[in-house]
């Protein structure tokens, strides 16, 4: 489990194929301090386990569903990418509840400044259109954001602040690239819930 606050940019060093997914190695010395094999890891928002460390950089590997669900596949040797370790019992969740299971892949449709704030639009699958409201929360690139506004169906806006848009990658997207998205994690469970009912509805009012 994440909160979607963003511990450090990191940045691809090596990036090798699988028989079955890709091996991934991502320098990033904060992260690095304390970490070991096993922990998991949000990589720009999915969970992947560390397979291997070494000083100020560590290994993960990704397999074809990983990388077919998400942007991972496409990143090359220089790429920065946004980690979270994950949450410990006690820690502050200074985000929301985010899992790190990518629900898919979203699309810039804009990205422009007001004021000391950037406004970022993206076209949303349609798994997580249908758990997005207005001021709900959303998770891209692993990132805990606020939905600002729905300008459109299936197209979620939030606003970056200053920090925000320093600290991670948000600022080396460009309007066409693809972002993982997760829905809210409540709102899926409310969404399931209400399905289920609907399903297991009949109508006993015939006589």
């Amino acid at each position: 489990m994440f909160s979607g606050i963003i511990e450090e940019a990191g940045r691809i060093v090596e990036a090798e194929p699988l028989e079955n997914g890709r091996r991934v190695w991502i320098e990033a010395p904060a992260v690095c301090d304390g970490l070991g094999d096993g922990d998991s890891v949000a990589v720009d928002g999915t969970c992947l386990t560390v397979v291997a460390r070494e000083a100020n950089r560590f290994a993960v590997e990704c397999i074809g569903t990983t990388l077919s669900r998400t942007t991972l596949g496409t990143y090359e040797v220089g790429h920065r990418v946004n980690l979270e370790r994950a949450l410990a019992l006690g820690d502050r969740l200074g985000g929301h509840m985010v899992q790190g299971h990518v629900d898919g892949v979203g699309r810039v449709r804009a990205i422009r400044r007001e004021g000391d704030h950037v406004l970022l639009d993206v076209s949303l699958p349609d798994v997580v259109q249908e758990v997005t409201v207005l001021h709900g929360s959303i998770a891209i690139q692993g990132i805990s954001l606020t939905v600002n506004a729905i300008p459109e169906p299936g197209v979620a806006q939030v606003a970056l602040i200053p920090y925000t848009w320093e600290v991670t990658n948000l600022r080396d997207l460009k309007v066409g690239d693809g972002v993982n998205v997760e829905g809210d994690m409540i709102g899926k469970f409310v969404v399931h819930y209400m399905e289920q009912r609907g399903a297991g509805t009949d109508d006993r009012s015939g006589g």
